[in-house]
C-alpha cells in the first residue's frame, strides 16, 4: 500500500492586506502619530484544505487566476507557513515555483549551477559530475560561461528546470514549467516529468493547459477562492473545470 507524501490538514492561509494605500512614509507617520493607522483587512487564499498525495502520484491543480493555486504550492514547498492546519511532508523535494528565481544574475550559468545546486542540497563534487548533464537538457552550452544577465527569459527558465530536476526527487512541485521556453524543451520538460512518475515520485503540477492535466496527471483538484472546488480523477475534474464546446 502507498504510503501519502504529501498530507493537507485543515490548512488555511491567511494575509492581511492594507484597507487603504498610503502614498508617503510622511503621511504614515502623521497617521500613527494622531493614532490614526493603517487599516488592514483579512484575506484568505487558502480555506481550510484537507487532502493528500500518495507516493507515486501525479495530481493536477487547477483554476482561475487568484484561486490560491500557487499558494497552495508555496505552503507544500515550505516558502509560506500555515496560518492554520498542519502540513506533513516526506522526502526530497524540488520545488519548480519561479525558475531562476534563485540565480545571482551577475554570475555565469556555470556559477550558478553549483550556487543552486548547494541550496538544494549538493556538494560541489556532486554538482561537478551533472554538470554535463545539466548543461545538455537546458542547451545553454555557447552561455555557459556568460552572465545570467545576458540570457533570455526562456534561457534562464530552462537552466532552473534542468538544475532542480536533474536528480530524481521523491517530491517534485511544479508550476506552469510546462509552459516555459520554446515547443521542443516544453516537450522535454514534459518528458521527463513522466519519468519521474514512471519512476515513483510524486509529483504536483500547476497549468492552465487542461490537455496537458489530463495527459500527466491520475487525480485534479479544482481551487475556487482559496477552497476545493472538486477533487478526483483528472479526466472527470477537468471535465468539468472546462468543458469541450458543443460540436457544430
Amino acid at each position: 500500500m502507498r504510503m501519502p507524501m504529501i498530507e493537507i490538514d485543515n490548512v488555511t492561509v491567511r494575509f492581511r492586506i492594507p484597507h487603504e494605500r498610503i502614498p508617503t512614509l510622511q503621511e504614515y507617520a502623521i497617521r500613527w502619530l494622531k493614532g490614526r493607522g493603517v487599516q488592514y483587512i483579512d484575506f484568505n487564499a487558502l480555506t481550510n484544505l484537507s487532502f493528500s498525495v500518495k507516493q507515486g502520484e501525479t495530481l493536477g491543480i487547477i483554476g482561475s487566476n487568484g484561486a490560491g493555486k500557487s499558494t497552495l504550492l508555496k505552503v507544500i514547498a515550505r516558502v509560506i507557513r500555515p496560518t492554520e492546519g498542519r502540513l506533513r511532508l516526506r522526502g526530497r523535494v524540488a520545488p519548480l515555483l519561479e525558475l531562476g528565481a534563485g540565480f545571482d544574475y551577475e554570475m555565469t550559468g556555470r556559477e550558478n549551477i553549483f550556487l543552486n545546486g548547494a541550496v538544494l542540497g549538493f556538494s560541489r563534487k556532486a554538482m561537478a559530475q551533472r554538470l554535463d548533464s545539466i548543461v545538455e537538457f537546458s542547451g545553454i552550452g555557447d552561455f555557459l560561461d556568460a552572465p545570467v544577465r545576458t540570457y533570455s527569459s526562456g534561457m534562464v527558465a530552462r537552466l532552473g528546470f534542468a538544475v532542480a530536476t536533474d536528480a530524481r526527487p521523491e517530491v517534485l512541485i511544479a508550476d506552469e514549467v510546462l509552459a516555459v521556453g520554446d515547443t521542443d524543451f516544453q516537450r522535454k520538460s514534459a518528458a521527463r516529468i513522466r519519468e519521474f512518475r514512471e519512476n515513483g515520485s510524486t509529483i504536483l503540477v500547476v497549468s492552465h493547459n487542461p490537455a496537458s492535466i489530463k495527459a500527466l496527471c491520475d487525480r485534479a483538484l479544482w481551487l475556487e477562492h482559496g477552497s476545493i472546488r472538486l477533487i478526483g480523477s483528472a479526466s472527470t475534474v477537468v471535465d468539468q473545470y472546462a468543458p469541450d464546446p458543443p460540436s457544430s
